[in-house]
């Protein structure tokens, strides 16, 4: 499947689009592709654009003079960037980094900003998917603050089973808020 084809698959499960909609909606966004532990976005520097991965794997994390805190994985097919950022067009407050070598589409801010006003339904599929995002954040923060390490680690891989495969532990002990050696010994200990 090609590029274009993961994005008008991930779309249509969130909000299907006209033809007209979709020939606007598909013709904005451009091939990108990163290498390795590159930086796509750095603290400071506001997102200008709206990511769609094709290949690879993703983090966002939050970065101040004695933490760093991964606080959001991302991978194919799904789309990815500092979201706030990009929507509010300030300075972000998060680095998004590729772990692994990746490829995506990306669309600019003021292409889908048009594209919002010009269709309803682009303007509804933004909407949809923000409120996804946003009710899977709220289920993370109960998590953080709720769970113990292992209820954390099982809901991971409830949600992504085959996160272990894409994940370096190192990053996802952070996601998690563990440290390595623990979350070495997590994976031992749990029966998944």
């Amino acid at each position: 499947m090609n590029s274009l084809d993961l994005l008008k698959s991930a779309t249509t499960q969130i909000q299907p689009l006209s033809d007209s909609a979709w020939k606007d909606f598909s013709s904005c966004w451009k091939n990108f592709s990163v290498k390795r532990k590159e930086t796509i976005t750095k603290a400071g520097e506001k997102e200008p654009y709206l990511y769609f991965v094709t290949e690879g794997v993703q983090r966002i994390y939050y970065l101040d003079d004695t933490r760093e805190s991964t606080v959001v994985l991302t991978y194919a097919p799904s789309f990815g960037g500092v979201m706030d950022s990009f929507l509010l067009q300030k300075p972000s407050h998060f680095y998004y980094e590729a772990l692994t070598p990746s490829v995506f589409l990306r669309a600019d801010y003021e292409s889908i900003n048009v594209l919002m006003d010009k269709h309803p339904a682009i303007l509804k599929l933004v909407h949809i998917g923000l409120t996804q995002a946003f009710s899977g954040l709220l289920e993370r923060m109960v998590e953080l603050q709720c769970f113990s390490s292992e209820e954390k680690f099982k809901k991971l891989l409830q949600r992504s089973p085959h996160i272990l495969t894409l994940v370096s532990h190192k990053y996802l002990a952070n996601y998690l808020g563990n440290d390595a050696t623990n979350f070495s010994k997590l994976i031992n200990s749990v029966r998944v």
